[in-house]
């Protein structure tokens, strides 16, 4: 299996619900995104191309960048974790890949120290 990967940022507010601790108020972070895709079959020596995946990172991203996810319309109910967080991406992003490529994973990092990712398996 060949796997290549793009790194994205984006920069948001929320708060946690249903959280004790300072991260039940409203704060903010510049989020790191990670985003993994594969392919058991090269096209063109390729998974795919770096461009099109970014391309692909930056539009789910420009829906969260300088916003507060609270009052996001995916967010309005379920709770912006980091977590969630990489969840979101991954459904926006994984309905446009090409044939033949699937996304893998998600990793999304609130600092360079606490990293969450999602995967369906």
């Amino acid at each position: 299996m060949h796997k290549i990967s793009v790194k994205g940022y984006f920069s948001s507010a929320h708060f946690l619900r249903n959280y004790k601790g300072k991260c039940e108020k409203t704060h903010g972070h510049n989020w790191g995104v990670e985003v993994v895709a594969e392919s058991s079959r090269l096209q063109n020596g390729m998974v795919m191309d770096f461009g099109d995946l970014k391309k692909l990172l930056e539009r789910a991203l420009s829906r969260l960048d300088h916003s507060f996810l609270n009052e996001s319309g995916y967010f309005k109910k379920i709770n912006p974790t980091s977590e969630n967080i990489a969840e979101y991406i991954f459904i926006k992003i994984a309905k446009k890949m090409p044939a033949g490529v699937k996304l893998k994973e998600v990793r999304v990092s609130e600092t360079e120290k606490n990293i969450a990712s999602y995967s369906p398996e």
